[in-house]
């Protein structure tokens, strides 16, 4: 069996890469190289077994790796709903995941937490995050911010280059209407959180900044951070994730966590131990199980604090 065949059979880890190949592909999925400089650059890295281009390949996105939750499990309720964004591109079609029955005490409402994705749009792994959330009780609604440009193709790579071509402010409305949209359902408490990974994790800031007291609870995953000026309008108690080798997302972990302190805000800062940008994403080799299992439950603890209870 070749070195790609068994890359796509089997789960590889960060480890299993060199650190200069993982920082060369977070630098292309941010979009500061682009796909000829980062297979130039992977050719560093080959070998005279592994290829560049199957060392690329290698580090593609496999979502088969990151179902926990399957689209039918008996559980839940999943659907599709449009809202619309007068304000924003005209809509935003979401992915909605709730239990399939809510509990009894709850007189049919359940909380509700907005999953904000990051740079390539709603693709499978992010829905498999409402799922999850599903699971733990939550109405879930992960909103996709490519609606406008066709919503999400199915190819994190395309994604990545049709999330480039949507007017930044005009997502920003989009993903807020699919927030409030969320708060104000006839069967959401009106209590709301919401979690969100890379460039999702910089709209938790964003939502709790514009939301204020109207949003329950934030827990950013490697997102850039709130300006200072802005963080005294934030009302939610944070949750912020991030890896270690993160280096340019945590070095706005310092004067964010300031300033959270001097607005008091409740808030938390964890930096996970050798875990790379996008150590959540079970479905490439970034991932880091242990961090994303302790992020997970900690992301779960807050929102069963400040939103379920």
């Amino acid at each position: 069996m070749d070195a790609l065949t068994k890359a796509k059979l089997e789960r590889k880890q960060a480890a299993e890469f060199p650190q200069g190949l993982l920082d060369l592909l977070d630098s292309y999925v941010h979009g500061r190289i682009g796909r000829r400089e980062f297979v130039t650059g992977a050719g560093k890295y080959a070998t005279a077994t592994v290829s560049a281009v199957a060392l690329v390949e290698m580090l593609r996105p496999n979502y088969a790796w990151a179902i926990q939750v399957p689209e039918d499990d008996k559980r839940l309720k999943t659907e599709k709903v449009t809202v619309p964004s007068p304000a924003g591109t005209g809509h935003i079609d979401c992915y909605l995941a709730r239990p399939a029955s809510a509990p009894p005490n709850s007189k049919g409402k359940l909380p509700g937490i907005l999953v904000i994705h990051e740079n390539r749009g709603l693709n499978p792994y992010v829905k498999d995050v409402a799922r999850r959330l599903a699971v733990s009780g939550y109405m879930a609604m992960a909103p996709d911010g490519l609606t406008s440009v066709g919503g999400y193709s199915g190819d994190d790579e395309n994604g990545g280059k049709l999330f480039q071509t949507v007017d930044r402010e005009k997502m920003r409305e989009d993903l807020y209407a699919a927030a409030v949209s969320l708060k104000s359902r006839s069967d959401c408490t009106g209590k709301i959180g919401a979690v969100g990974f890379c460039f999702g994790g910089g709209i938790v800031g964003y939502l709790a900044v514009r939301m204020g007291a109207d949003l329950a609870a934030g827990v950013p995953y490697y997102g850039g951070q709130t300006a200072p000026e802005d963080v005294p309008k934030i009302k939610a108690p944070i949750n912020a994730q991030y890896g270690e080798l993160d280096t340019r997302i945590n070095a706005g972990w310092p004067a964010f966590d300031a300033a959270l302190t001097q607005a008091g805000v409740p808030h938390e800062g964890h930096i996970y131990p050798k875990a790379n940008h996008g150590f959540h994403n079970d479905t490439t080799p970034r991932y880091d199980e242990a961090a994303a299992k302790e992020a997970w439950s900690r992301t779960l603890a807050w929102f069963d604090k400040y939103v379920k209870a």
